[in-house]
């Protein structure tokens, strides 16, 4: 049953992004958005300590503040979380609608399917956005035609590109965990590791979860198997869980691999991916557009353009594990 704390009417009121207290803002459920103001919902899959403290949600905030939509002043924001349980996310897209928002953000792929399953006429934008013409959200990247637009979120290839840093930081490495969501809509960048690890001569054991409760049992298989290390795809409910896959990984003694920036703060190894940040910021872009009068089908699906490298060193020393010079000088960040 969801926790109906949960699911109350959370609404954010406040001024520059400094100044956020987020937890505060978190906790005031019974608060109603303005008439007078644009209503944006935001649909997420992950918990909300997890989202409002996020470097997403915040390049998010910003960038509708600058460009001059400033939440509690010119618009309120309504927020659903299903605490990384896929299949609370039907009823919160429900509730959302039925609050008859402007736009819906929707952050990940399952979520936009869920809003568009609840309303086919509410603009949706989702900023990482997964074969959105396979699954019938839109009909086309240039011309999507319906109420979702957004941007990419995966390129060919990326899922090599972790094979290859997990190769540098353990050379002979012979096998490789890849933690997966058994309900992905993507499946490309599980693809991409298992061709690229074949490629080098690696054999993969790949682990699907389905919930939470499922992660412990996955690290007790990578231990089991022998990995070396385990690349973590891009997935809402790992990203509302990375801090306990750090714990399973630390315990482990299992270097990770990761898409975004934040698991790297958290105490993963490594990641690379896109910006994630950037694509929230330029989502911030189509909701204005979207606020301004645009139709979402109008607006043309984007590709990801920033891409970055972080690495934590501290747990690279942790875990014993030196470094190259040559993984160090590609890095945006390094984290000592």
């Amino acid at each position: 049953m969801v926790d109906l704390r949960r699911r109350q009417f959370i609404t954010l009121i406040g001024g520059t992004v400094g100044a956020w207290p987020l937890t505060a803002r978190a906790q005031r459920p019974f608060m109603v958005p303005a008439a007078s103001r644009p209503v944006i919902g935001y649909l997420a899959v992950a918990a909300s300590a997890s989202v409002l403290r996020s470097a997403t949600a915040l390049a998010l905030i910003s960038a509708l503040r600058d460009q001059g939509y400033s939440e509690g002043r010119d618009i309120d924001i309504i927020y659903r979380f299903a605490d990384g349980f896929f299949d609370r996310l039907p009823a919160l897209a429900e509730e959302l609608v039925r609050l008859r928002p402007d736009a819906i953000l929707a952050p990940a792929t399952i979520a936009a399917q869920a809003a568009r399953a609840a309303t086919t006429t509410i603009p949706i934008v989702c900023p990482l956005l997964d074969n959105p013409v396979r699954l019938g959200l839109v009909a086309s990247d240039s011309r999507p035609g319906g109420n979702v637009t957004g941007l990419l979120r995966h390129v060919e290839g990326l899922g090599g590109k972790h094979v290859e840093l997990a190769r540098e930081l353990i050379p002979g490495m012979s096998r490789i965990g890849l933690l997966a969501n058994v309900a992905s809509a993507e499946t490309t960048p599980r693809r991409d590791v298992e061709v690229a690890a074949a490629k080098s001569g690696m054999s993969v054991v790949l682990v699907e979860v389905a919930a939470p409760n499922d992660l412990d049992a996955a690290f007790q298989k990578f231990a089991h198997e022998r990995t070396q290390a385990v690349i973590v795809l891009h997935d809402s409910l790992f990203f509302s869980e990375r801090r306990r896959i750090m714990t399973l990984a630390a315990a482990g003694r299992l270097p990770t691999i990761w898409t975004t920036r934040e698991f790297a703060e958290d105490g993963g190894l490594i990641t690379y991916g896109l910006d994630e940040g950037d694509s929230f910021r330029r989502a911030a872009g189509y909701l204005v557009k979207i606020l301004r009068g645009a139709k979402a089908g109008d607006l043309p699906i984007e590709l990801p353009v920033k891409f970055e490298l972080v690495i934590n060193l501290k747990t690279a020393k942790a875990l014993g594990i030196d470094v190259p010079p040559t993984i160090l000088a590609r890095a945006d960040e390094v984290i000592e």
